[in-house]
């Protein structure tokens, strides 16, 4: 996992946006994705939930990874992840540590994708 707004690197392999919305002041180009999983996000509902409410993560983390087990878009990107020999999650958040992304890993490893942070 990786914010957009660090520099892409090559070792970042296939680089895929995991975020509903688009960064603020970063542009396709400098973004340097490969692919945007919008869907695989929380929804609207959830993320402003969890935007209002930053002290309950464990709250936010089980009602997302609900939000994962009955998502469709998440079989897609299971399979970027196999397809590809490395795939970098990118995503926007200030908190490196505390964010959908981390929860969104966890999720992805346990349904059997080799994660690494």
């Amino acid at each position: 996992m990786k914010r957009v707004y660090d520099a892409p690197e090559p070792a970042d392999g296939v680089r895929v946006l995991v975020d509903r919305l688009w960064p603020r002041g970063v542009s396709k180009e400098r973004a340097e994705l490969d692919e945007w999983a919008k869907d695989v996000a929380p929804s609207p509902g959830l993320r402003t939930e969890w935007h209002r409410h930053r002290d309950r993560f464990d709250e936010f983390a089980a009602r997302y990874r609900e939000e994962l087990d009955a998502n469709p878009a998440t079989e897609a990107l299971l399979e970027t992840g196999r397809a590809h020999e490395r795939v970098t999650l990118v995503y926007g958040a200030r908190d490196e540590q505390v964010n959908h992304v981390a929860v969104l890993l966890e999720w992805l490893a346990a349904h059997g994708a080799s994660v690494a942070r």
